[in-house]
């Protein structure tokens, strides 16, 4: 039942985006750049990007030393890399990759 309603939602999006045109699509394209360069919204985006970054790595620490010995210590490793990238320890690791 889901599927059909999702597929129906895209049949629905379809016809209009079709019957709205190029027009349509470049005055939604204009709008989304204008709130791209919009400094509150940047802010924001910049805010939650940080935020997830920290969880991120407070979770792959969580993770590595939960699974010390248990996993490969190369997947361990590479869970204190992202840990240490996401905390600022290893700041250089991020410009690298």
């Amino acid at each position: 039942m889901r599927k059909l309603i999702f597929i129906a939602g895209l049949a629905v999006g379809y016809v209009l985006g079709a019957r709205a045109g190029r027009e349509r699509y470049e005055q939604l394209r204009e709008a989304a750049d204008r709130a791209r360069r919009n400094p509150t919204v940047r802010n924001t985006v910049d805010s939650a990007s940080q935020a997830g970054l920290q969880v991120a790595g407070r979770a792959a620490g969580v993770m590595a030393d939960r699974t010390a010995g248990r996993v490969p210590s190369s997947v361990t490793d590479t869970l204190r890399s992202v840990r240490d990238r996401a905390t600022g320890k290893d700041v250089d690791a991020w410009h690298e990759s």
